[in-house]
């Protein structure tokens, strides 16, 4: 099955069955920031669409954004949890030992920014789930690292959804 086809039936399934919406959007974004399966998942893409979806189709918009901002802060405190737990053996567990170069990335990433590579790295593909991986095995503060999380799935959670929730509608409204 292909990536369109994946974000087709996604989308399809969410306009069939709206209340489903929240949950689904939840674990989306929890999938795109976990570390394991971010690899795994184009939720990005789908999430996109879920953005254009709710634009179109009059679907509640503040529901899926808190969904997708608590599956982003969440899946990223888990991996950050791990981080804290494995150290550095953790790239040794799959899928994570197919790609070799995304810890590594990812630390060079986090010594260079520190604080504000946690935020920004939320917004960088395969650095989404592995630096809070990496801030957990440099030992980050805690509290640092919620702060930065939370923040950063607001702001991620609001790039991924109004695009297509507002911008189509202010389109509609010009046309």
């Amino acid at each position: 099955m292909s990536l369109d086809e994946i974000t087709q039936a996604t989308i399809a399934f969410m306009r069939a069955h709206q209340a489903w919406g929240v949950p689904l959007v939840l674990l989306l974004a929890f999938g795109e920031s976990l570390a394991f399966i971010s690899l795994l998942l184009p939720a990005t893409v789908i999430l996109v669409g879920v953005g254009f979806l709710i634009g179109e189709s009059g679907i509640a918009f503040w529901p899926l954004w808190l969904a997708a901002i608590v599956g982003a802060a969440v899946g990223d405190w888990l991996s950050f949890w791990i981080g804290t737990r494995l150290g550095d053996r953790v790239s040794h567990y799959w899928p994570l030992s197919r790609y070799p170069n995304v810890i590594p990335r990812g630390h060079l990433f986090f010594e260079r920014w520190g604080v504000a590579g946690v935020f920004f790295g939320r917004f960088f593909g395969p650095l989404r789930a592995s630096v809070p991986l990496v801030a957990g095995i440099c030992e980050m503060p805690v509290l640092t690292f919620q702060i930065v999380n939370v923040a950063s799935a607001i702001l991620w959670a609001t790039g991924i959804l109004a695009p297509g929730a507002f911008g189509l509608k202010w389109l509609q409204q010009w046309t």
